[in-house]
């Protein structure tokens, strides 16, 4: 043994160490994360936000966002490996300023009315249960010219583009508030009473699925594919009563609460939840919901970047 010590130090000289030695944590027989499950309950934090938004404007911080950090991998500003999550706060007369960048950008809005985002111009307007897009490297603000907070859950593929070291941010003019060219506004904003009719459509015809109950996945109506190449997003109505079968998959997911109240058991550990509270299921976590009420559940994901890497797998159900 102190041969081969001495034969790793010799090359560490050279940066280079001895693949036998570290195999079994490259390449494990499944999955492996350092993240670990969490919840974050709406009434608790709202306070925290409110009060950031006495601490600072919305232009000064260019974006107020309260970051979602896995209790597992503090500082790294993510929820998971390849996700980041906030909740983000304007406020009546505010403005986020203009920028754009090659992270994509995911909007799920929580709280209030009035508040409006521009994609490259397309201004449209935020409700609660919106779903919103902001393609990478478009020209984006947000304002508020109405009344009350509005607050929405912001995900964006940050810790993926991180480490392709592809990362790039420009600003742009203060706003861009007038149409630059034809509409696109439905392939970005999906509003939440179309979304929550289709689930009552699939609801009625089709059978349950024993894990994720009713779920539909929402489709960029130009293409048919995922909203953002990197990040999934789902809309899933669970019946009362339903107690679902536990399930995994590689891809994480961060569910956002829009109605009802219930359950989810994530691994060892049982989260119970209601309207507005967030949680995340790392990668390969053996996950089952329980609705003590008709619940819907908002839930976005990494699944097209590994799709199209084709590592993503699922087990449903899960043992």
């Amino acid at each position: 043994m102190d041969t081969r010590r001495d034969f790793y130090a010799r090359i560490g000289d050279h940066a280079m160490t001895p693949l036998w030695e570290v195999l079994h944590n490259l390449v494990p027989p499944q999955p492996a994360t350092p993240c670990v499950p969490a919840l974050w309950a709406y009434d608790q934090v709202r306070p925290f936000l409110l009060e950031a938004g006495e601490l600072i404007s919305a232009r000064e911080a260019v974006r107020r966002v309260l970051v979602f950090e896995n209790p597992a991998i503090r500082g790294a500003s993510s929820i998971t490996h390849t996700l980041y999550a906030g909740l983000q706060l304007i406020l009546p007369g505010e403005i986020a300023p203009c920028h754009r960048h090659t992270q994509s950008a995911i909007r799920f809005i929580v709280e209030g009315e009035g508040a409006y985002t521009a994609v490259d111009g397309e201004r449209v307007a935020m409700s609660p249960g919106d779903f919103i897009v902001t393609p990478a490297w478009t020209w984006h603000d947000h304002g508020h010219p109405g009344s009350g907070p509005v607050v929405w859950l912001d995900g964006l593929d940050i810790p993926l583009v991180r480490f392709f070291d592809a990362g790039f941010m420009e600003n742009g003019p203060e706003e861009m508030s007038v149409p630059i060219g034809p509409s696109k506004v439905e392939t970005f904003a999906y509003p939440y009473a179309k979304a929550r009719a289709s689930l009552d459509d699939l609801r009625r015809n089709a059978p349950l699925d024993p894990s994720h109950a009713t779920r539909l996945s929402y489709r960029n109506p130009a293409n048919g594919g995922y909203p953002t190449p990197t990040m999934a997003a789902f809309l899933q109505l669970l019946p009362r009563g339903f107690r679902g079968a536990p399930w995994r998959a590689t891809d994480a997911s961060v569910f956002c609460v829009v109605e009802g109240r219930g359950r989810t058991v994530i691994d060892d550990r049982e989260f119970a939840w209601g309207p507005r509270d967030v949680f995340v299921a790392p990668s390969w976590s053996r996950v089952a919901h329980e609705a003590d009420e008709e619940c819907v559940l908002f839930s976005i994901s990494d699944r097209p970047a590994q799709q199209a890497l084709g590592l993503w797998r699922e087990l449903s159900p899960a043992v």
